[in-house]
Formats: structure tokens, C-alpha cells, sequence
């Protein structure tokens, strides 16, 4: 995700690298870099050159303390005016009234679909809700099946009427429906096209004005950089929407969409989509995405990701049995379960500061825990409860129902029992607890 884009900027503060205070020189270098980054990105030229002017007003306008050099002065000035550029802030769904009705619109491929089964399996695992999805697109008999599939997918309903050509009366139906089966949030995916057209605006306008809605997200795919700004402007002149969601984050996107979209139409990006799982969608953090983008991470992400994968009484449970040394693969392979959860292995190791760049050649597949879930499955529950007991000929036996060599399971073995003792270490340390608690427990 805008690894480019991190590079270029990247590349940029290093001029000031080494640089014992800012100057008018050292800083029209860098922000001559900084421009042509975000050009490069596919930012509006004009938004680049008012951004980097701000900048350097900035840059100019302080003066470096201490403890601090030019280039990270310069990294702090950048990355707060990027999180002003995408909003500043977040900006919460409104779903106070009941029902709640919520639009999607956008082009056909944009995701919208997708988007709106994510966006009814986050209001009713995290909101609490009891959405009703509605298919409203008549022109694509798919549209409806993926979304019904969807909609089995989080055990949510979707309303669908395939006989009828009239999205508006669909759309109309579909409010009565959620107010007789007790729905707080109704849905409605309406139809896209490939590029803008007055028949598709005027549909979308006539739902509008039909079901009143008390919020408009307007989908755009990500990669197609000011392509999805000038077309969410077309949209917002149409339907005046309340927000913009960003699709396809995972993608070989360059940026410029993310960056600039709010600039473009005053409208704030909501919520940000990666890949085709129902629970790749999270709330767009201004401030948190600018930090990912200069490469500092995303930890407040990542922590809360875990929390929603582990719960208090997981912990504690597991809390106990470290101090007892009695951490085994049945635990082991229920904490790679709930990591494997909290999202893309790649992503979620880019959140941590420092490591994004470090691994931006690497690839790392979803499917990286596979050999070790292999191995752990071929083993007997006893010896899953019972590491100690796993000797020469028992590696064979799980080597060979694991379809791996013995110096896999060898290696898995040994890095296991480092790990326990670790942990074990961890315990001394605690004297009764402690050490724990020192831990962040």
C-alpha cells in the first residue's frame, strides 16, 4: 500500500539528512522532491504545489530544537499536512435513527457489492446492529446472487425482488420490509456503471429522494487514481453523498485517490477496504494513514485489531499457563488462528514502525503458517498437550503426515521449545507476576 509513494518521500527527506538546521535551500530541495512524489502518485499537480507551499511555509516558520534534525522536523511538518489533506479526522457513520438508510453508489467494479456486505457484517459484529442488505441493482442478475451469498456468508437477509425493473419501488419495498422484521440499518447496493451516465445518475437520484437516506457512501476503486476523483465529483454534484470509501487498498495503488478525494469534492473518506474477506474493512484514520505512509507504522491499528481477536478471558487462560510452563501446540496454533484473523500478514506487519520498509521485497503470503499448522495437525492430541514427549521417532511420523522433512519439524521444534523457554525466563523474572504485568499485561 503506497509503498512507491513511501519510497519517493523517503528519498526526499534524506536530503536534509546530515543538515545541521533548515535553510530556504535544504528545503526547496525537498519539497521540489515531495512534489514530484505526489505528482508521480498521480496527485493533481495544483493540490501537490498548494501542499508542498504549505510545507515549506512550515518548514521555514520553525525553528529546530535540539533534540530534533531538519529531516525529522521535516517528516512531522509532512505528516501532518498529509493528514490534513485526507481530512484531518475521522468521520463517524451516522446511524443514530431507526432505521437507518444507507446508499452505496459508485461505477460497476468498483466494488460496491463486496463493500456492501462488509459494511453490514461491521454494523452487526461491531455495532451491534441488524442490518438488511437490498439489491437494488436491475440490471445485473450476479450483483444480486453475489450479494445474497454474502449475506449467507455473515447471516444477514437480503431483500431482492428479480422480477421487478424498478429500483425505486425496490428500494421503497425494502424500508417497509425492515421496519415489519424489526431491521435498524437498511443497505441499498444500487447499480453502477462502467463510466458515468445520465440513466444510472437519475436512478440513483430518484432512490435518493424516494427513501431519504440518512447516509450516501460513495464507492471508488483506489487504483484508478484521479480517474476515481473526477468521477466522485460527477457523483457529489448528482447526490451531494456524506462520504467516500476507498476499495482495493491492497492493490498496486499509487495514492493519488486517498490523497486527494477530500480536497476534490469536501466530502470525508469513511472507510477503507482490502481484499475479498468480510472482515477487511476498518475506519479511515486520517492521521494513522498518513504515519503508514511515511513509514512510522500503525500501532493504535494493530493493538486494536488484536483486541477485537483476543478477548480477556483467552488471555488470562493463557496468562495462566505460561506461569505454570505449560504452553503447548494446542495454544500455539489458537494464537496463529487469531492473528491469522486480525487481517493480511503483510499488512499487519507494516504497521509496526520500521518493519515496512524492511519488508517491502518480501513476500508474504496468507499462507506462511500452513506448514506450521500442518505439522501441529498431524500430531496426536497427547503429543499436542505434551511437546516434551515428541522424540526422534514421533518427528518421522508427523514429518511425514505433514508432507515435510524431518529438518522442518526439527527446526519447528526448536524454535517452539526457544520460545517456552522465553517464557520461562519471563516468569522468573515476574517473581510471582510481576514480570508480566512489565510486559504489558
Amino acid at each position: 500500500m503506497f509503498e512507491s509513494l513511501s519510497e519517493r518521500l523517503d528519498s526526499a527527506f534524506k536530503q536534509l539528512k546530515g543538515e545541521g538546521r533548515i535553510s530556504e535551500i535544504n528545503v526547496a530541495t525537498t519539497v521540489k522532491e515531495i512534489r514530484r512524489a505526489l505528482v508521480d502518485a498521480d496527485v493533481n499537480y495544483k493540490i501537490a504545489k498548494d501542499f508542498t507551499d504549505r510545507v515549506r511555509e512550515k518548514a521555514l516558520g520553525e525553528k529546530v530544537i535540539t533534540a530534533i534534525s531538519p529531516g525529522q522536523l521535516m517528516v512531522k511538518i509532512v505528516k501532518d499536512e498529509l493528514a490534513e489533506l485526507m481530512g484531518g479526522i475521522e468521520a463517524e457513520l451516522d446511524i443514530k435513527a431507526n432505521p437507518t438508510v444507507i446508499l452505496i453508489a459508485g461505477l460497476q467494479g468498483s466494488g460496491k457489492t463486496t463493500f456492501s456486505g462488509k459494511l453490514a457484517n461491521f454494523l452487526k459484529t461491531k455495532k451491534g446492529k441488524k442490518p438488511l442488505l437490498v439489491a437494488a441493482d436491475i440490471y445485473r442478475p450476479a450483483a444480486i446472487d453475489q450479494l445474497k451469498v454474502l449475506g449467507e456468508q455473515i447471516g444477514v437477509e437480503v431483500y431482492n425482488e428479480p422480477e421487478n425493473k424498478d429500483a425505486v419501488k425496490i428500494a421503497l419495498n425494502a424500508v417497509q420490509h425492515a421496519k415489519q422484521q424489526g431491521n435498524n440499518v437498511i443497505i441499498i447496493d444500487t447499480a453502477g456503471r462502467l463510466a458515468v451516465d445520465e440513466v444510472m445518475m437519475t436512478e440513483v437520484a430518484n432512490v435518493k429522494s424516494a427513501v431519504k437516506p440518512n447516509e450516501i457512501l460513495f464507492v471508488v476503486d483506489s487504483m484508478t487514481g484521479q480517474d476515481a476523483v473526477n468521477t466522485a465529483k460527477a457523483f457529489n454534484e448528482r447526490l451531494d453523498f456524506s462520504g467516500v470509501v476507498l476499495t482495493k487498498l491492497d492493490g498496486d495503488t499509487r495514492g493519488g485517490a486517498a490523497l486527494t478525494i477530500k480536497y476534490t469534492v469536501e466530502k470525508p473518506i469513511k472507510f477503507v477496504s482490502m481484499g475479498e474477506k468480510l472482515d477487511t474493512l476498518d475506519v479511515f484514520y486520517p492521521e494513522r494513514m498518513a504515519q503508514r505512509i511515511l513509514g512510522m507504522g500503525d500501532i493504535t491499528t494493530l493493538v486494536e485489531r488484536a483486541q477485537e481477536q483476543f478477548n480477556e478471558e483467552q488471555a488470562k487462560k493463557l496468562e495462566k499457563k505460561i506461569r505454570q510452563n505449560q504452553f503447548d501446540f494446542e495454544d500455539f496454533r489458537e494464537q496463529l488462528q487469531q492473528i491469522k484473523k486480525m487481517g493480511n500478514l503483510k499488512d499487519l506487519m507494516g504497521m509496526i514502525p520500521g518493519v515496512g520498509k524492511a519488508i517491502k521485497d518480501i513476500d508474504i503470503s496468507d499462507d506462511a503458517f500452513k506448514g506450521i499448522e500442518a505439522m501441529i495437525g498431524s500430531m496426536t492430541p497427547h503429543e499436542r498437550n505434551n511437546p516434551d514427549i515428541i522424540d526422534g521417532s514421533r518427528r518421522k511420523r508427523i514429518a511425514k503426515g505433514a508432507g515435510k522433512d524431518i529438518q522442518d519439524v526439527n527446526q519447528f521444534m526448536k524454535q517452539f521449545d526457544q520460545m517456552r523457554q522465553m517464557m520461562k525466563m519471563m516468569n522468573k523474572f515476574g517473581a510471582g507476576g510481576k514480570g508480566m504485568k512489565a510486559f504489558g499485561r
